[in-house]
């Protein structure tokens, strides 16, 4: 007989073979931070969830700082917006000014940034665009310039969430060519066009204004497609690659994790 309840029997033993766990140690905390004063503004599809700008944020890392959280995933939300999202480039832009308050009152917090334009258009969608359709190469320029930016004022890994193609290689050498050849990508590698979106683009104000995002996140249909997204983004260099949504995606996480050597994240988001 085979006696698998052997190692079951006690708590101690149990621990001791678990496979899977699950920490705080695995936690990225997501930061909406908006440019301006006085800021701390509940966010109401998500209740308990804020919006602050830097002279009220600080509460907030002292409790993540508290919970022994290591990282945190930064959002910004800029008070001045146009069709290419120029402020996201800007060295004295809400993010870059976020990291930098990060990285000096908070230096042991890991901070990720997300590189991306729908906060900072003014029509609400990831890039540039034309022809009522975002322009997949010429973002890629203009998200060079964010990646750049926010390397200088301290981000210790970049996040690229628009889903161009192209993205990870553009940002590598980017990178690479300024001397953060060290700094690590995660790559938004499969996101799923998704309603479980909403609650997020009410809180950094990027409803899109015309049509939806479906031309660049992927149809929720496809899972092999998924396969594809992943190996481009591996193959051209990103560290760590993502599945998002999560929960709706568990078998996408298990694909990911049997086909590639790299971390895996799984991005619970709002509406999940």
């Amino acid at each position: 007989m085979n006696r698998t309840r052997r190692l079951r029997k006690t708590e101690g033993i149990r621990r001791l073979v678990r496979e899977n766990q699950l920490s705080v140690n695995d936690f990225i905390y997501p930061l909406f931070i908006e440019e301006g004063t006085g800021i701390e503004t509940e966010i109401p599809s998500m209740p308990g969830i804020n919006r602050y700008s830097l002279d009220t944020i600080s509460k907030e890392l002292d409790e993540v700082v508290a919970l022994k959280i290591p990282a945190v995933l930064l959002f910004g939300i800029p008070s001045k917006k146009d069709d290419e999202g120029t402020e996201t480039w800007n060295d004295n832009g809400i993010m870059q000014q976020a990291i930098r308050f990060i990285k000096k009152n908070y230096p042991n917090l890991y901070v990720i940034t997300d590189v991306c334009f729908c906060e900072y258009t003014s029509h609400g969608h990831c890039g540039v665009i034309h022809d009522n359709d975002v322009e997949n190469d010429v973002t890629l320029v203009n998200l060079a310039k964010q990646t750049v930016s926010h390397a200088k004022a301290g981000a210790d890994m970049v996040a690229p969430s628009g889903m161009m193609d192209g993205a990870i290689a553009m940002m590598r050498e980017s990178l690479d060519n300024t001397g953060f050849a060290n700094l690590p990508i995660m790559g938004y590698s499969v996101k799923y066009a998704s309603g479980f979106y909403g609650p997020f683009r009410e809180a950094v104000d990027s409803v899109p204004s015309f049509g939806d995002r479906r031309t660049y996140q992927m149809d929720p249909s496809n899972r092999d497609e998924g396969l594809r997204e992943a190996t481009f983004d591996d193959e051209e260099g990103a560290d760590i690659l993502m599945v998002k949504p999560a929960l709706s995606y568990l078998d996408i996480i298990r694909d990911l994790k049997n086909n590639f050597d790299r971390p895996i994240a799984c991005y619970n988001v709002s509406g999940e």
